[in-house]
């Protein structure tokens, strides 16, 4: 059975002191009110990922970092590699976030990398993918999708790939407002799924978690992750305020 996840990206947002904050609405607000079985993740930056770690101690909410090196180790300045984030016990990383390809030039090739060395590592990485809006307006967007799941993942196992999370976030809806409906997003959810099948068979693409994400809020989560295909969100403005994520997380059941 597939996993059903939420996970917050907080992106390059917080001090530290608001961070711990934030952390501890969200604990409070998931130990309280959260009955349901869905895995809640935390993407925070960097310098906070220790720090949270310990303020978290036993819950059941995970962390996660936001990007990871295709090196171990090495004289690559200012990076930081799956292997180090494996020995301070963060278990999840988000590779290939629209963001990272925008404005840092990451593609296929080099997110293949990234996510074998994350795997190595025994991390989960949350693989990001979605087209622009001139491609969806173009109705091409399907095959570049299907395009950058098959460019960074179909290298990989059977094995190796139940071991991934995907997020298929539209770039279009990505910090604008828009969201794309829930009939945009279970297209697209299911046509990744049928492509993962077209390599690996249906069993394997049946029990890979494919989470939305673009623009998530409390009051279109429901609907979102209500769709057969839809595993849960990848959210980012909402997750920096610990209520309206926590109503999220809740919405999933």
């Amino acid at each position: 059975m597939r996993q059903k996840i939420v996970a917050g990206n907080w992106k390059m947002n917080k001090t530290l002191d608001e961070a711990k904050a934030l952390t501890s609405e969200v604990l409070q607000l998931v130990n309280a009110e959260v009955k349901g079985k869905a895995i809640v993740v935390l993407g925070v930056p960097f310098p906070y990922l220790v720090s949270l770690k310990d303020q978290l101690g036993s819950s059941s909410i995970k962390l996660s970092a936001q990007n990871s090196s295709q090196h171990d180790w090495g004289a690559y300045t200012g990076e930081v590699s799956a292997l180090m984030l494996k020995s301070v016990g963060i278990p999840y990383v988000i590779l290939g976030h629209s963001e990272r390809r925008q404005y840092f030039g990451e593609d296929g090739k080099l997110l293949a990398t990234k996510v074998d060395k994350a795997l190595a590592a025994q991390l989960t990485p949350i693989f990001c993918c979605g087209e622009p809006l001139e491609i969806r307006e173009a109705g091409t967007h399907e095959a570049l999708v299907t395009k950058q799941v098959e460019e960074a993942l179909f290298h990989l196992s059977a094995e190796a790939l139940q071991k991934t999370v995907i997020a298929y976030e539209p770039v279009w809806a990505i910090g604008t407002g828009k969201t794309a409906s829930s009939q945009q997003a279970q297209d697209m959810h299911a046509v990744i799924r049928k492509h993962i099948a077209s390599k690996y068979g249906n069993d394997v693409a049946s029990t890979i978690s494919i989470l939305y994400g673009g623009s998530v809020k409390a009051d279109n989560a429901k609907e979102l992750f209500s769709c057969p295909d839809v595993d849960g969100g990848l959210v980012g403005g909402a997750s920096l305020k610990a209520r309206e994520f926590v109503d999220i997380v809740k919405a999933i059941g």
